[in-house]
């Protein structure tokens, strides 16, 4: 082989993917050997030569051989790999042994198991755990004694079931619709310049006054609260909120504190909330500065309500562990040293180091305050999803990542990679790709620890939620990497371990009694959506990328029985934008078209779309023939297109209900060049339910969706009486039988 075949030895080890076909070209782009040594080394091996690449492999070789077993397990409930222990010792091939395990249940029960055995003829040993183990994350030590020697091995095994859970165990087979929105952009009276989780009670009031089944979020993660280039989904942790989203005024320590009234009465809280766009410093200074009041009243309170207060706190902190703390630590670190851990002095970097345990022992007032923060956060989370009655509830939103430096890679050392960012590679929309500054997870990191990680992520977007978005679900089968300081189009796939992934997803999605959505646009791998399907995840339809070749639109009937469908999402531009082109005259304005005859060209393509949705929209009986088009009725005619589709979710946007024409974000754009994410609604969410537009295309949706469910009730009642018919005949309840005994015999076949 040409070229360096070491170090590509050693890529195709550690995952690198040697190319991909573009989308929508499908022109095949391969990794170059300059981008596959700069990822090797992001993954923390030198390839810098061809004798340091076959070192590399070497150890690597080593390891595995040292290894008795894998780190971790993650086997499917029920099957014969969840009840054995597969060991490998090659230096034993054949030998007789005894052996004893300790098996370690999630729940704190534990069994042991003692035996015999013999390894083959290769040194493969499978031996039988004690008793059936329950579906959840347990431990195995295995110690083992043979020809004098005495070995010992440990295994996290993670037992899970089949399918994450579907929507029709929440909803029914009819589904349901809901409310989406960018809760930073929504607008109230009562706020301090950003939507709050006092605002979201409000959408949740809202939605249920509509009848809709759930309402969608942006990631309320942890991002900074300063700076230009604030994003939901460039945070500094997925694991732990934003205090930006803490409504103030609803802490329980305000309405007693006078001292925080009159802190909040020096700040412009008025020209916060009739600013045009969100004031992140300004938000942040007001808001930090009062909920340091409220903690130190909180401290100091006494009283049965204060020791009730004081005795919740207490078990949220219980229940997150030491994982909140060294949150809080980051926190209170990040104060004084910045928001990127990887500039810190040297000794403040490992959590567990005693530098660390002395920083929190010596400010443990500042540890607190974090901590008491995602405390209030929490509380006030729940009482929002709370707010009303809603059949599936919150549908979260969990970001591809984070970004470099910030506090999950101090969490999870190890875990993450350095020297290289997450990405998208090229394609029609983004011809040199996009660099998004996101660290990536370590596929070789994942394991370690019973993907603690990610069970970790996602436990923390299942809270207080009934359904969760992944964004870019594909990161689940690979994600892109781009070496640092490199162009977004030099970067390659890193295969990621997409059943173990699945398999966590399954299991935390039943815990949690939550429904999974996965955003699966773009440059999809082959064959992921057949597993994201057999895992249970919904696949996610936006009307804008549903056309045919010809460029018409696709009728609400094609669309998955197993999606959301949305008319669009945060990267796109609000349905009146179709008809005001806002979001191309921004674009021209910030560069992302070139220049004039590419503005031109942008808004001839968008008077072909308009055309086609509108023909779409008559076609299907949604607009009358010669109606002008007005925001209002695009609105409520699409939401009604997305009522009849065959999808089970339908997602509708407060931007659309409201008539917004300005996206939220213009992607690939710097914040130099355009404010993204900080565009707030013209109108307050009170005035926006009393749209008659929006209570139109609000009513329509439930009644359709209602309909769809009376169907369903009518439909699963004849099917049952049809099938208690059968059961009532003589030839039914023979093949009843017949079916009963195939069902027993089917686990010994298998």
């Amino acid at each position: 082989m040409a070229g360096r075949p070491q170090l590509r030895a050693l890529a195709r080890r550690l995952g690198i993917l040697p190319g991909y076909r573009e989308a929508g070209s499908g022109v095949r782009r391969l990794a170059s050997d300059a981008t596959r040594e700069a990822l090797v080394s992001a993954m923390g091996a030198d390839a810098s030569s061809e004798a340091a690449a076959a070192r590399a492999l070497a150890a690597l070789d080593e390891a595995e051989r040292a290894r008795a077993c894998a780190p971790t397990a993650v086997v499917r409930a029920g099957t014969p790999a969840a009840a054995r222990l597969a060991l490998a010792l090659p230096d034993l091939a054949g030998a007789a042994l005894s052996y004893e395990l300790e098996l370690a249940l999630e729940d704190g029960a534990r069994r042991t198991a003692r035996g015999r055995a013999r390894a083959g003829p290769r040194g493969a040993l499978r031996l039988p755990l004690p008793g059936p183990l329950p579906e959840g994350v347990h431990a195995v030590r295995a110690r083992l004694e043979a020809q004098g020697r005495a070995r010992e091995a440990t295994q996290h095994r993670v037992v899970a079931p089949a399918r994450a859970l579907a929507v029709g165990e929440r909803l029914g087979r009819a589904g349901g619709f809901g409310i989406h929105a960018n809760l930073y952009t929504v607008r109230s009276p009562r706020q301090w310049g950003i939507g709050d989780l006092g605002d979201l009670a409000e959408l949740v009031r809202f939605a249920g006054r509509a009848d809709a089944a759930y309402v969608g979020i942006n990631p309320l993660h942890a991002i900074p609260g300063r700076g230009e280039g604030v994003s939901p989904y460039a945070p500094l942790s997925r694991l732990y909120r934003s205090p930006l989203y803490l409504d103030v005024e609803a802490v329980p320590e305000w309405r007693d504190d006078a001292e925080a009234r009159a802190l909040a009465g020096r700040f412009d809280l008025a020209a916060l909330r009739e600013a045009g766009g969100v004031r992140y410093d300004e938000v942040f200074q007001a808001k930090d500065a009062v909920l340091r009041r409220l903690h130190a009243a909180f401290a100091a309170a006494v009283g049965p309500r204060a020791a009730a207060r004081r005795r919740a706190y207490e078990a949220y902190a219980r229940r997150e562990g030491p994982v909140l703390d060294a949150f809080a630590t980051w926190c209170a670190l990040a104060e004084r040293h910045g928001v990127d851990a990887r500039r810190w002095p040297a000794a403040l970097r490992d959590p567990d180091g005693p530098a660390a345990a002395a920083f929190r022992r010596d400010h443990a007032g500042a540890v607190d305050f974090h901590r008491w923060l995602q405390f209030e956060l929490d509380r006030q989370l729940a009482a929002a999803a709370g707010a009303a009655p809603l059949r599936l509830g919150l549908l979260g939103d969990l970001a591809v990542g984070c970004v470099p430096g910030g506090a999950d890679p101090w969490l999870f050392p190890g875990r993450f990679a350095e020297g290289a960012t997450l990405g998208a590679p090229p394609d029609r929309y983004a011809r040199e790709g996009q660099d998004w500054s996101l660290a990536p997870i370590r596929p070789d990191g994942l394991a370690r620890d019973g993907y603690a990680l990610w069970r970790s992520l996602l436990r923390a977007g299942f809270a207080h939620a009934g359904a969760l978005r992944i964004d870019h679900a594909l990161g689940l089968a690979r994600a892109f990497w781009i070496p640092a300081g490199r162009p977004a189009r030099e970067g390659a796939y890193v295969a990621m371990p997409t059943r173990e992934l699945l398999a966590v997803l399954a299991l935390e999605s039943r815990r949690a009694g939550c429904v999974v959505v996965g955003e699966d646009l773009g440059t999809v791998p082959p064959g992921l959506p057949a597993r994201l399907a057999r895992a249970g995840v919904l696949s996610t339809r936006i009307l804008y990328f549903e056309r045919r070749r010809g460029g018409a639109f696709r009728p609400g009937g094609a669309y998955s029985r197993r999606a959301l469908a949305c008319a669009n999402n945060h990267d796109l531009p609000p349905l009146a934008a179709l008809l005001s082109e806002r979001d191309l005259a921004a674009r021209r304005a910030a560069g992302d078209l070139a220049d004039d005859a590419a503005l031109a060209a942008a808004r001839a393509e968008r008077a072909r779309e308009r055309a086609a949705l509108a023909a779409r929209l008559r076609r299907d009986g949604l607009l009358a023939r010669g109606e002008p088009l007005t925001p209002g009725r695009l609105s409520a005619a699409v939401a009604g297109f997305l009522a009849r589709s065959a999808a089970p979710l339908v997602g509708l946007s407060l931007d659309d209900l409201a008539g917004e024409d300005e996206p939220v974000n213009l992607p690939g754009v710097p914040p130099a060049r355009h404010p993204s994410w900080r565009r707030r609604m013209r109108r307050a969410l009170a005035e926006i339910a009393r749209d008659p537009d929006a209570r139109a295309a609000l009513a329509a949706v439930a009644a359709r969706r209602a309909a769809r469910r009376r169907d369903g009730s009518h439909a699963a009642s004849a099917g049952a009486a049809r099938a208690a018919r059968r059961r009532a005949s003589p030839s039914g309840r023979a093949a009843s039988r017949a079916g009963r005994g195939r069902r027993r015999r089917r686990p010994t076949r298998g």
